[in-house]
């Protein structure tokens, strides 16, 4: 993480002086986005409706929350649900912008690492595209079985109509409440939240559900569970017991919104770590070898997806922690009511599912 993205991150938790410094400027920014947002709602700019329900995942604040693992636990929930979901991506910190789909002997760099990381994990059919819209209209073309669509970020991009907004919030909050770049805020809070979505699909809508990534939620709405793996694994699908490495020197990196509180889970775990390396969120980790041989490297499963391409060699020396992710029951229970009205009934095989 840079000097100015550290130096930003402690001003938007409090009404500082630099944050007073910069607040005529969110105002700026709170108008130009006032405006777009009134000409999606009144159609002076239009937006793409899809046949099929679509789910929203993101965040109102600036940097990662936790949006990708949420994806990937409602992808999995529908799953088990016998629906047929699909993700929607924009696929940040990949090259060039063009729509494809995302397979998973697909290069990170080609197709980004969330995007990448969701269909390894899930199965799910997954597109990217610098315009939302077009992803889901590409991937509803490949795959017409498709009855629900995910998408991965997105709660400003108002050219996709959606049937469900859902916000991932951490330990931040909504920090000190006030819009960029005085504040992490990229839109005003907080919002009315209706009990369900009655008007059909809409560019503009409020946010419906709420979820806490954190350990210490800021205000009200459904919590999580977050918790590392006990095993670790190799490219090859080895997989080594995070307790057989605690007496080894270790070398942690991560190329994630927020790349401490990885160091900090690992640390949770009795490993000691000897060198650490915090890296811009999507960096491409490709500028300098990231290990020695004398000391294994643990990454996240986000940055796997790029470092087992790089190091195709490495084996057991550069090992995938994987996270796992638990929403509260009781916010999987409100998502299937929200789901009910707006999906097809399932063929009578699946009868006895819900959602």
């Amino acid at each position: 993480m840079s000097a100015l993205s550290q130096t930003l991150q402690r001003a938007w938790m409090k009404r500082g002086w630099l944050a007073c410094l910069l607040w005529p400027l969110s105002q700026l920014y709170g108008a130009l986005f006032g405006i777009r947002r009134w000409l999606f709602e009144h159609h002076w700019l239009q937006s793409y409706a899809a046949d099929v329900p679509v789910l929203v995942v993101g965040n109102l604040v600036a940097g990662g929350a936790g949006k990708t693992p949420l994806v990937m636990a409602m992808v999995q929930h529908l799953q088990a649900a016998g629906r047929r979901p699909g993700v929607v991506s924009r696929g940040y910190g990949r090259l060039g912008q063009t729509c494809l789909e995302v397979l998973p002997e697909l290069s990170a760099q080609l197709c980004g690492d969330e995007p990448l990381l969701i269909r390894q994990r899930t199965g799910a059919p997954v597109f990217v595209a610098h315009r939302r819209s077009d992803a889901l209209q590409a991937l509803l073309a490949a795959h017409p079985d498709t009855d629900a669509v995910i998408c991965d970020d997105g709660l400003q991009h108002y050219a996709l109509r959606r049937d469900l907004n859902i916000a991932v919030f951490d330990d931040r909050g909504v920090g000190n409440g006030w819009l960029l770049p005085a504040g992490p805020l990229r839109e005003a809070w907080p919002q009315p939240q209706p009990p369900l979505p009655a008007k059909g699909p809409q560019s503009v809508a409020p946010v419906h559900l709420l979820l806490h990534t954190g350990r210490q939620p800021a205000f009200a709405g459904f919590h999580s569970n977050r918790s590392l793996a006990r095993e670790a694994l190799a490219a090859d699908g080895t997989r080594v017991p995070l307790q057989s490495l605690q007496d080894e020197d270790l070398t942690a990196v991560a190329a994630i919104a927020n790349p401490g509180v990885f160091f900090d889970m690992l640390r949770q775990q009795g490993l000691r770590l000897t060198r650490t390396l915090a890296l811009p969120d999507h960096d491409a980790l490709s500028g300098v070898p990231l290990w020695d041989q004398r000391q294994r490297l643990l990454c996240t499963e986000k940055d796997a997806v790029k470092l087992f391409a790089l190091y195709p060699q490495a084996g057991l020396m550069l090992l995938a922690v994987p996270l796992v992710f638990t929403p509260e029951p009781d916010f999987f229970k409100a998502l299937d009511e929200r789901l009910r009205p707006l999906l097809s009934p399932l063929p009578s095989s699946h009868g006895h599912q819900t959602s």
